[in-house]
């Protein structure tokens, strides 16, 4: 069951400057709020040894737990996320739109 780090009040998603100590010292590279994978289980940890004090600027974040076989994405509304199902679109992006008239 993937567990996934989201930031649950308006403002974005982001680290403490402790937490991104930490998370550098379990992986030994920089953190960075935009390439981090929300299930990794380097981000995991420090969210769950640092609590609250994980949580950045304008963060308050939660790990949110979604069955196996859901094939996931994190959405958002001014920076307040949620998890979502994965699910098909149509249009497919990068095509033309015509409309026709029946």
């Amino acid at each position: 069951m993937p567990n996934i780090v989201i930031n649950r009040v308006h403002g974005g998603f982001g680290l403490s400057d402790v937490a991104q100590r930490r998370y550098t010292e379990l992986t030994g590279r920089e953190f960075d709020t935009y390439d981090v994978a929300r299930d990794d289980p380097n981000l995991l940890r420090v969210v769950l040894e640092l609590g609250e004090a994980s949580y950045g600027r304008f963060a308050h974040l939660e790990i949110v737990f979604v069955p196996d076989d859901v094939d996931w994405f994190i959405d958002e509304y001014d920076g307040r996320e949620w998890v979502a199902e994965k699910h098909r679109t149509w249009p497919a992006q990068n095509t033309c739109l015509q409309t026709r008239h029946y």
